[in-house]
């Protein structure tokens, strides 16, 4: 398994590939902003939508690949374009293929995207989840704080509202 920073160029040509993983984590049941079905074509525009971002500077996309060249997770970092936020950045849309799931590759992707914002002098990364999400044990043990829950924040993938966990790392000492 291998992780890659993409460009905006890399993220709209391999579209179709990340909206197949985006596609099987809304399918598993992971809140990831979209409602179930999720339409192959809805998620490649979304995907084509985050490379003009991607090449812009305001979103860094980091992706796993299998030997055989496959896209089996993805994580992002969304930065603020407020001249008061240069300093932290947004975790987003970490996601594990279903079938790459229990080897530690979300592990990877989360130390990749920790490591990155830290060498791009970020000192503080945030990010929401769906309470009760087996992501919730990835951030703790990997030590993110927990900042708080906010109840009915997003409807899972089934429609149903879900509270969200806020959470915070501080990087670099």
């Amino acid at each position: 398994m291998r992780v890659e920073h993409w460009t905006g160029a890399q993220v709209h040509d391999r579209a179709d590939d990340l909206a197949a993983l985006l596609t099987d984590t809304v399918a598993a049941g992971a809140s990831v902003g979209f409602l179930a079905p999720l339409g192959h074509a809805e998620a490649v525009a979304w995907w084509r939508e985050r490379a003009a971002a991607t090449a812009a500077g305001r979103l860094a996309v980091w992706t796993a690949l299998d030997p055989a060249d496959r896209v089996t997770g993805t994580v992002g970092l969304a930065f603020p374009d407020k001249p008061n936020s240069g300093h932290r950045a947004e975790l987003v849309k970490l996601m594990v293929h279903r079938s790459a799931r229990g080897r530690g590759l979300g592990r990877l992707l989360l130390t990749t995207a920790e490591r990155a914002a830290a060498a791009a002098g970020r000192t503080l990364l945030h990010l929401d989840t769906e309470t009760g999400s087996p992501a919730e044990q990835l951030y703790r043990s990997a030590g993110w704080t927990e900042a708080g829950t906010i109840p009915d924040y997003a409807a899972s993938p089934a429609g149903e509202l879900r509270p969200t966990t806020l959470y915070y790392k501080r990087l670099g000492g």
